[in-house]
């Protein structure tokens, strides 16, 4: 599973004494490695909540969005020091800090643990539900999917946000809707920066009893909803062919 796109910024506020508008500038570096090729460092100029400058080390140069961005982006790419400065803060800035963090704070990671249970939905055109609850994992970046026979599902599927626990943790709940057939394999598919491969947990027929009384139900209640509106179908077909028409004037 690929690591997830993240950005570690550094911002600095001045306030203008004119006319009370907020000037500031933002520091970021975007990165998904440590590799300096996967490292984007971007220094961007906001007046009144409106960016008018920008360096990318991308581009190597300064870019203005505003007439004022314009006139200083030109001004700064015409001083070799200024330039050559905000281009070295890939390496002193972004580098550096990003080895740190990676090396302190963004390999600790947590594996997540799953249970795979059956509920009854309150209204589907599916007789049974199952939910695929994943807990205490970090960081929350973290994908849930559903194989029916090795094959990912992707309707009748419900998932819930990553939502934190408290205490650095984090859970989520995937649901799918589905009709019980013979034979079949269901199983709840988890990726996640913790773990080498993806975890996977099928869906166990031996359930306990009451769950399989859960099942057996709400099955077995659409089958006898079915059986009912057929009935009911021949029931009107006959009626209506022994009808006889009575002509009126």
């Amino acid at each position: 599973m690929a690591s997830s796109f993240l950005c570690l910024c550094l911002l600095f506020i001045s306030l203008s004494t004119a006319d009370g508008f907020m000037e500031y500038i933002v520091d970021r570096c975007d990165f998904n490695s440590t590799d300096p090729k996967d490292i984007e460092y971007i220094y961007s100029a906001y007046y009144n909540k409106i960016e008018y400058a920008r360096f990318s080390s991308s581009v190597g140069k300064y870019v203005g969005f505003t007439k004022h961005g314009v006139y200083n982006a030109d001004r700064w790419n015409s001083d070799p020091a200024i330039l050559n400065a905000r281009r070295a803060q890939k390496e002193t800035y972004c580098v550096l800090n990003i080895g740190i963090d990676f090396s302190n704070i963004l390999t600790k990671s947590a594996k997540p643990y799953v249970k795979l249970h059956s509920t009854t939905p309150l209204s589907s055109q599916h007789p049974a539900m199952l939910v695929c609850s994943v807990y205490d994992f970090f960081p929350s970046k973290i994908k849930v999917s559903w194989h029916r026979n090795g094959e990912e599902v992707t309707s009748d599927v419900t998932s819930t946000e990553e939502m934190a626990d408290g205490d650095w943790y984090y859970q989520t709940h995937s649901h799918l809707e589905y009709t019980p057939r013979s034979g079949e394999k269901i199983s709840c598919v988890v990726e996640h920066a913790s773990l080498e491969k993806p975890l996977i947990t099928d869906w166990d027929p031996s359930m306990p009893e009451s769950e399989r009384n859960k099942l057996a139900i709400g099955a077995s209640g659409l089958i006898l909803g079915l059986i009912l509106s057929l009935a009911g179908f021949i029931y009107y077909r006959r009626k209506a062919r022994g009808r006889i028409l009575v002509p009126t004037n």
